[in-house]
């Protein structure tokens, strides 16, 4: 930024749009005169984000210039709308906050072992059976029926929402683990048979696809093909995390299909995790043919990964930079810096109930200190799309608790994904939430976490502080 003589008000100022082809794709130049702003961008998306920083910047701001693009393509959220459910309006806020710091995907986690989140036209039961469960509380069976899903024109108008904020919306369909959702809707489905039911606790199920059953082939081709239907995005998120291989190396139907695609153990898989691999690859062709991408949690390159995957490294960089050194594009989402459902200090007993009590936290300053190309070997950084934040919600069931463990975690993990790391500055970074973002915060009624000698034992909302819940 060149600061030049005099201010300008913004709100008396004349704004003129000029279209430079020399500026990067979302990248702008904003010249700021005592009586005129001249915003130049080559895209809508350059223009967007110079406006949105002029928002930032105030009513009365300097005369200046600012050149501006961002560090990595990829600028993303995960949310988790399956552990416990949000409503369409809530998303669309998440959109919001999303778009106001120049983000650009939503990761959106609508399936798992605790719920199935959208409408399949050929198995009706998912939204019938497998999107309800028998207690609201993951930590305690509180005896209350619980869930809910999309409807089809809900998903529609918040991909559509989302579109014109200049965020592209990656579903996430977890397969073949955490589907324990969908084996309680289609028993048949799993190795066993069932009966199954939907998971009314957390934590990784045995209870998975049978990968030998070629009726599990069959519905996911049917449950992608309306994925994709409804998400016009590149990318569908296929999740493959977690995915336990116990039942496979018990089941007589597993086992015959590993025999058939002749997969025996060798130093680096055994043949369950290359059977995970076959799985995956299926699902790659399906999608591939259908013009979309496949992008799945780190360990779908256990085994024989086709090309054209891209990963998401989730346990810290190693695997991503693994990938990327395989040829896989890479988004970097390392827990201990990313996974905002951590406690934000170790001061447990006034923060809100969050995951890894008394062993793990991830104070802001841990997520503004990410590099998502830290130890990226050199000739492989092209593969490195960006980073994300994600937001897990076992121990979140309201909106406020999910803004509270959102912000300001979240401004952070923007500027590691648009800010070079030459220029980032954590002591203006605090300075800047309290002089800037706090305020704007408070202005859109946005829940947020404060200082914690203002805020014991509670959220902060506009200065008031409201009880935490214990889940």
């Amino acid at each position: 930024m060149e600061f030049l003589e005099g201010n300008c008000d913004v709100s008396a100022a004349r704004m003129k749009f000029k279209t430079d082809r020399a500026i990067p794709a979302e990248g702008y130049r904003i010249e700021v005169s005592p009586k005129k702003i001249t915003v130049s961008s080559s895209t809508e998306s350059g223009r967007r984000y110079a406006l949105t920083t002029l928002e930032q910047m105030g009513e009365s701001i300097p005369c200046c210039v600012v050149e501006d693009s961002p560090r990595f393509g990829y600028r993303g959220l995960m949310l988790d709308c399956v552990r416990h459910f949000f409503t369409a309006k809530e998303v669309r806020k998440v959109l919001d906050v999303m778009a106001f710091y120049k983000m650009n995907t939503f990761h959106w986690h609508l399936t798992d072992d605790q719920g199935w989140r959208f409408e399949v036209p050929a198995y009706p039961k998912l939204t019938e059976v497998g999107a309800w469960r028998a207690s609201a509380s993951l930590q305690r069976m509180d005896g209350l029926r619980y869930g809910g899903f999309y409807s089809v024109e809900e998903i529609t108008g918040i991909v559509e929402y989302a579109a014109s904020k200049g965020i592209t919306v990656i579903p996430e369909v977890d397969l073949p683990g955490h589907m324990v959702a969908a084996l309680a809707s289609y028993p048949e489905l799993g190795c066993t048979g069932g009966p199954y039911e939907v998971r009314s606790g957390w934590g990784i199920s045995d209870q998975v696809l049978c990968a030998g059953n070629p009726a599990v082939y069959d519905f996911l081709d049917a449950v992608l093909d309306e994925v994709c239907r409804l998400f016009p995005g590149k990318y569908i998120h296929i999740g493959g995390d977690e995915c336990p291989k116990t039942m496979w190396k018990k089941c007589p139907k597993c086992q015959a299909k590993i025999a058939e695609l002749g997969y025996t153990d060798d130093e680096r898989f055994t043949k369950e995790e290359r059977l995970q691999c076959h799985v995956a690859n299926h699902v790659q062709k399906f999608l591939s043919q259908r013009g979309r991408k496949v992008i799945g949690w780190s360990e779908i390159m256990d085994g024989e990964l086709d090309e054209g995957a891209a990963i998401m490294s989730w346990h810290d960089n190693k695997a991503g930079i693994e990938g990327a050194e395989r040829g896989f594009d890479v988004v970097m989402t390392p827990a201990l810096n990313c996974y905002l459902d951590y406690y934000q200090s170790d001061d447990w007993d006034n923060e809100p109930l969050a995951i890894h009590k008394g062993r793990r936290f991830l104070p802001l300053e841990n997520v503004y200190a990410l590099d998502p190309l830290d130890g990226v070997k050199p000739g492989t950084e092209h593969h490195i799309l960006g980073s994300q934040v994600s937001l897990w919600t076992e121990f979140i069931s309201e909106n406020e608790h999910l803004e509270y463990m959102l912000l300001p975690r979240m401004i952070a993990g923007a500027e590691v994904q648009w800010r070079n790391p030459e220029v980032k500055d954590y002591g203006r970074f605090l300075r800047s939430l309290e002089a800037v973002h706090y305020p704007l915060l408070d202005a859109k009624g946005y829940n947020y976490r404060g200082n914690m000698d203002k805020n014991k034992g509670g959220y902060r909302v506009g200065g008031i502080i409201i009880s935490a819940p214990r889940l």
